[in-house]
C-alpha cells in the first residue's frame, strides 16, 4: 500500500517551490517531467502547461495554483566542463487560486502560502473534479458546459447563479445568445421537473428580445407567451396594461417622457382632474361647465399673448364646425382692441359686457364637445383643460408643459399598436414571456422595456413578503442601458438609467433578478455592470470593452483576461459568486430547433452551386 502511494507520488510530482513572492510562486520542474503527457494508472494525463492547475502540498494542506507562465532558469549545479555553459531548468510562474481542506472541499482564495521546498504535483482527475465542482448535494445542478482545458463536465448551481444578477458579454458571433438560451432553457426545464405547479405560480421570467431571437417555438421553452409587437402595422400583439389601466401615473409619465420637476407634477394634476371628471354623460356635462368657465375668464383677460395662447388650446379641445363646406374659425367673431386691451365680440367689449360672451362662437362650440370614447384622446383633452387652469392661475408656463402633451399626442398611434389600454388582465398568461421588439421603432424600443420593467418591479415589491421571484432578461442591453445615447434628452436618459440601476441595486431583496446581455459592455452604465454577481464573458476585441470588463470584474487574473480576444465561439470566461474562481468554459451548443434565431447565414447555402448535366455540359 505504501509502495503504491509512493509510486503514485513519484509519478505525479513535477517539481518544488523555489520562490514565494506574495501570491506569485515559482516552481522549478524536475528534470524528467518536461514531457507534454504522462501515463498514470492506464490514463494519459496532460502535463502542466500555461493555463493548467497544479497542487502544492504544505503538510496536510493542498494549495491549488494556476500556471501563468513558464521560463528557463540557469542551473549552476550542472555546468559542462567543456563549454562552461550552465544547463537550463524549466520553471513555472504560478498564482494561487485556492486550497483543498482536510475534508476534501475546495475553497477559492488564499488562506496560506507555501514554503520554499514544498513539493508540486499534477492534479489527479479526482482533484480536478473537486476544484470544478460548484454544486453541493442539496443544490439543483444545471449541466451546461465542460471545462475548456480538461474537458470535464461542469454543473452550475441554480442557487447562486439564477437567483443573482448575471452579465453576459461578447461580440456578435461569439456564442452569447446560445449561452443566454442555454442557461434559461436548462433552468426552466430543471425547475419544472422539480415542481411545475409551484414554479409556474411563484417564478416569473420576462425576456426583452430586441432582435426576435428568442421567440421561436422551442427556444427557451415551448410553454411560453410571446408578444410579437409592431409599430409598422396594427396586426401585432398588444401588451395588456396593469389593473390601473392606462390612467396610471408612471405609465403616462414614461410614455410622455415627462421631466421630474415640471411635467410629472402636471401629469399627476391632470390625472386627478380626469378622475374627478370621469368619462360618462355626467362627466361630459361637468367638463362642459369647466370649459365654459374657462372661456369666460379667457375672453375677459387683458393679456393678449396669454389669451391667444389659451384660445389655441381650446382649438385642440373643441370640435370643428363646418358651414357650407368650410371650417368655421373659433375666433371668427372675436377681435382684440389694443387701446382698451380687451376682446370685442359682435361689436361689444366682452370684459365690460360679460353676458355677450355667451353669444360668441367659442362659447357656443362647447356644446358640440363629446368624449372620444378613446382613453388616450380623452386624457389628452383633460391635459389641455388642466393646462388652461395652470396658465390662468400662473401655475405653469406653456413651454415647460406643452412638450409632454405633444409627446403623448405624437406617440398615441404607436401606443395603440403595442399596448391595450382597455385590457387590464395580467400579462403573464404563462410564467415565461418574451417581448419581441424586433418590429418596433427605436423610440418605443426605449420606452416599452422601461414601462414594463417598472410596472412588474413594483408588482413584485408589493408581493415581496411571499415566496416569489421575478427575473428580467434584457438582450442587447446597450439599446436601453447605454449612458452615451444622444437620441433623447439628458434628463429622460438619466431617469431611464436610474430606474434600471434601482432595480439592479435594490431588486435582490425583493426577489427581482436581472440578466443583461450585450455586445458592448463599455456602452452600458458602469453601475449596472459592476452590480452583477456572475459574469459570462465571450470573445471581446474592442479595447474599451476589455477595459470595462477589467474594471467591473476585478478577480479575473491577467492570463485569463488576455485570452478574452482570442476565445473560440461558444467558449467563455465564467466568474462570479457561483464559482470559487474564474473558469474557462465551453458552453454546450443547443439543438438546432432550440437555438435562438442568431445563426450566421452561410453564403454557400444562399447561393448553391449549379448542378451541371453531364450529358449536356453546356446547360
Amino acid at each position: 500500500m505504501i509502495d503504491a502511494r509512493l509510486q503514485q507520488e513519484a509519478v505525479l510530482r513535477v517539481g518544488e517551490v523555489t520562490e514565494v513572492t506574495g501570491r506569485n510562486i515559482s516552481v522549478t520542474m524536475d528534470k524528467d517531467k518536461n514531457l507534454s503527457e504522462l501515463f498514470f494508472n492506464g490514463d494519459l494525463i496532460r502535463n502542466v502547461a500555461v493555463g493548467s492547475y497544479i497542487e502544492i502540498r504544505k503538510g496536510f494542506f493542498s494549495l491549488i495554483g494556476k500556471v501563468d507562465g513558464e521560463f528557463a532558469r540557469p542551473d549552476m549545479t550542472y555546468v559542462s566542463e567543456a563549454s562552461k555553459v550552465p544547463n537550463l531548468k524549466r520553471s513555472l510562474s504560478i498564482t494561487l487560486v485556492g486550497y483543498v481542506d482536510h475534508s476534501g472541499t475546495f475553497y477559492g482564495g488564499t488562506k496560506e502560502l507555501p514554503l520554499v521546498g514544498n513539493e508540486a504535483y499534477l492534479l489527479t482527475s479526482e482533484k480536478v473534479h473537486q476544484i470544478h465542482n460548484l454544486v453541493s448535494e442539496d443544490t439543483i445542478p444545471l449541466n451546461v458546459a465542460v471545462s475548456d482545458y480538461e474537458g470535464f463536465e461542469i454543473n452550475l448551481p441554480v442557487d447562486g447563479l439564477m437567483n443573482s444578477h448575471i452579465a453576459i458579454f461578447g461580440n456578435t458571433g461569439s456564442g452569447k445568445s446560445n449561452t443566454v438560451a442555454l442557461l434559461y432553457q436548462s433552468y426552466i426545464k430543471a425547475m419544472r421537473q422539480r415542481n411545475q405547479n409551484l414554479f409556474d405560480q411563484r417564478v416569473r421570467i420576462v425576456f426583452f428580445d430586441f432582435n426576435g431571437e428568442y421567440s421561436r417555438k422551442n427556444c427557451l421553452t415551448s410553454e411560453k407567451t410571446v408578444y410579437n409587437l409592431s409599430t409598422r402595422h396594427d396586426q401585432g400583439d398588444k401588451v395588456p396594461l396593469s389593473n390601473s389601466g392606462f390612467l396610471d401615473f408612471e405609465t403616462i409619465a414614461i410614455l410622455a417622457d415627462a421631466t421630474e420637476k415640471t411635467q410629472r407634477p402636471f401629469i399627476r394634476r391632470a390625472l386627478d382632474e380626469a378622475k374627478r371628471i370621469g368619462n360618462d354623460l355626467r362627466g361630459q356635462e361637468h367638463l362642459h361647465n369647466i370649459l365654459r368657465m374657462q372661456i369666460k375668464q379667457i375672453l375677459q383677460m387683458a393679456d393678449k399673448e396669454r389669451a391667444t395662447l389659451l384660445i389655441d388650446y381650446m382649438r385642440q379641445l373643441l370640435p370643428e364646425r363646418i358651414e357650407e363646406g368650410v371650417s368655421v374659425p373659433l375666433d371668427i367673431d372675436l377681435e382684440w382692441h389694443n387701446t382698451m386691451a380687451e376682446f370685442k365680440g359682435n361689436g361689444n367689449f366682452l370684459r365690460s359686457h360679460p353676458d355677450e360672451i355667451l353669444n360668441t362662437e367659442l362659447y357656443r362650440r362647447v356644446d358640440r364637445f363629446q368624449f372620444a370614447k378613446d382613453i388616450i384622446l380623452d386624457f389628452i383633452s383633460i391635459c389641455y383643460v388642466q393646462l388652461v387652469w395652470d396658465v390662468l392661475s400662473n401655475r405653469a408656463q406653456n413651454e415647460h408643459i406643452a412638450p409632454a402633451i405633444n409627446k403623448l399626442k405624437s406617440k398615441q398611434g404607436d401606443i395603440r399598436k403595442v399596448l391595450d389600454p382597455l385590457n387590464v388582465r395580467d400579462m403573464f398568461d404563462k410564467n415565461v414571456i418574451v417581448i419581441n421588439l424586433h418590429d418596433v421603432n427605436i423610440e418605443m424600443k426605449k420606452t416599452l422595456p422601461l414601462l414594463i420593467s417598472k410596472r412588474i418591479y413594483q408588482e413584485q415589491k408589493d408581493r415581496a413578503d411571499t415566496a416569489t421571484a421575478l427575473t428580467i432578461v434584457i438582450d442587447e442591453a446597450h439599446n436601453i442601458l447605454s449612458n452615451e445615447s444622444s437620441r433623447e434628452a439628458e434628463s429622460w436618459k438619466d431617469y431611464r438609467l436610474e430606474t434600471f440601476e434601482e432595480i439592479i441595486k435594490e431588486g435582490r431583496k425583493f426577489g427581482v433578478f436581472v440578466t443583461v446581455s450585450s455586445q458592448r459592455p463599455s456602452d452600458i452604465s458602469q453601475t449596472i455592470t459592476s452590480q452583477a454577481h456572475n459574469y459570462f464573458i465571450h470573445r471581446l476585441i474592442n479595447h474599451r470593452d476589455l477595459q470595462s470588463i477589467a474594471t467591473a470584474v476585478s478577480y479575473i487574473d491577467k492570463i485569463t483576461e488576455e485570452s478574452i480576444p482570442t476565445l473560440p465561439t461558444g467558449t467563455c470566461i465564467f466568474s462570479g459568486m457561483a464559482g470559487q474562481m474564474p473558469m474557462k468554459l465551453a458552453m454546450r451548443a443547443l439543438p438546432d430547433m432550440q437555438q435562438p434565431k442568431s445563426m450566421t447565414r452561410k453564403l454557400s447555402e444562399i447561393v448553391p452551386s449549379v448542378q451541371v448535366d453531364s450529358n449536356n455540359p453546356e446547360i
